[in-house]
């Protein structure tokens, strides 16, 4: 099933190659480590960190953001892929920094590093598009608090970003995006803007990454903001320790979204291709949404749903990508809860448990659920609205992932 004997003889050539070049595993440093090019060259691009792009409140020119995101796997060569994915007219993003972070807005000394486009300090991304930065020499340790530093001269109109990060980023006006000092930085963002993913080149040519697609729980809604305590985050710290060659973990959850209808951010059938199939050295698909057509009362059945699914799969699947799917958890005493809307959810876990369609399965709804009320999430677990589960539930759900069952070739 994994598929790690074949791939590993299949790079044996390359490996024999490039062992020469390689000096052993860095060490995780506060600072870049020097990288080996030769090395790198033999390397391929994975996902460490994403988050989906959706519509954000309006662009303001000279302004400045510092995003702070947690990456997953490490490597060297880091990229930034920049949206504009929501704008009406072309996004200038006229400098471009990388750091670590220190404390707040503070950046770890002599870890702030320029980013080039094509070789240009500056960027022009088109209305309804990406773009990816040039590969930053030196190597990222797992685990990293990265820090993004951008400023746009002219940004206006529609903004693209995400909006709940469950994370504090920072703001200011102007251009001070070269600094590491925090001084200049004091307004702060819970949003990461014009951001969606960051790529490393990982010591093992054989590294892949798994993609969530799912909504506010896999977000992380509920879970206690700026300690990285969402589900895929858990995940990605259980695959950094195990013996795996899935390393990367991209959380591609929007609040309130919907499998089947745009609504909170677009519909995950819309998004599949830009926020899942697109990122860099993914294996494997996670998909883990449905709640939101349930209790929307939209007349959504389970036929619906399923054929969702089932068209995600088909997706994934051409594009070489595995699927692995889970239950949709209980949320009795939700105010959209009701008798019909369980009743739909019971036959679509039964669908996803029994198919055999997917190439593999997790079972949160038997993970969350109280064993003296199915419908209802285990009090243990809840995060306080019966949906969304706590810091708890976050890594419970983590922990029951079958690792081994991300590491999956097609």
């Amino acid at each position: 099933m994994t598929g790690r004997f074949a791939r590993l003889l299949s790079l044996a050539a390359v490996l024999l190659t490039t062992v020469a070049c390689q000096t052993g595993p860095a060490e995780a440093a506060p600072t870049w480590e020097p990288s080996s090019g030769a090395a790198a060259s033999a390397r391929h691009d994975v996902v460490t960190w994403g988050a989906s792009a959706d519509r954000l409140g309006q662009g303001t020119a000279d302004r400045g953001y510092r995003l702070v995101v947690h990456t997953s796997a490490a490597g060297s060569g880091l990229r930034v892929r920049l949206s504009n994915a929501f704008g009406d007219r072309p996004l200038t993003l006229d400098s471009v920094y990388a750091g670590l972070q220190s404390r707040g807005a503070a950046l770890k000394p002599g870890s702030n590093r320029r980013l080039t486009f094509d070789g240009a300090r500056t960027v022009t991304v088109p209305a309804g598009a990406t773009a990816w930065s040039d590969p930053l020499p030196g190597s990222l340790p797992a685990g990293s608090n990265l820090v993004v530093s951008l400023h746009s001269p002219d940004a206006a109109g529609p903004a693209t970003g995400h909006g709940m990060a469950m994370q504090t980023s920072y703001v200011t006006q102007g251009d001070h995006t070269a600094e590491e000092s925090a001084a200049n930085w004091t307004d702060t963002t819970g949003s990461w803007w014009y951001l969606d993913s960051v790529s490393v080149r990982p010591p093992d040519p054989a590294t892949g990454a798994v993609v969530a697609l799912g909504d506010s729980i896999t977000d992380g809604w509920a879970s206690t903001t700026d300690l990285d305590r969402r589900w895929p985050d858990y995940l990605a710290r259980r695959l950094q320790k195990a013996d795996t060659e899935v390393k990367g973990v991209a959380d591609e959850g929007i609040s309130g979204n919907q499998v089947l209808a745009d609504d909170a951010g677009q519909a995950a059938l819309n998004r599949l291709d830009r926020d899942v199939l697109s990122q860099p050295g993914v294996r494997t698909v996670f998909l883990f949404e449905g709640v939101n057509d349930i209790k929307a009362h939209t007349g959504v059945t389970a036929a619906d749903l399923i054929a969702g699914y089932r068209e995600i799969v088909r997706r994934a699947h051409a594009a070489g990508k595995c699927v692995v799917a889970s239950t949709v958890g209980p949320f009795e005493g939700w105010p959209e809860w009701d008798p019909a809307g369980e009743a739909v959810r019971q036959e679509v876990n039964h669908y996803i448990r029994t198919s055999g369609e997917f190439d593999g399965t997790a079972d949160f709804d038997r993970i969350l659920r109280s064993p003296y009320d199915q419908a209802r999430m285990l009090p243990f677990l809840d995060g306080g609205d019966h949906i969304h589960p706590n810091d708890k539930g976050m890594q419970a759900m983590a922990d029951s992932v079958d690792l081994a069952g991300l590491d999956c070739d097609r």
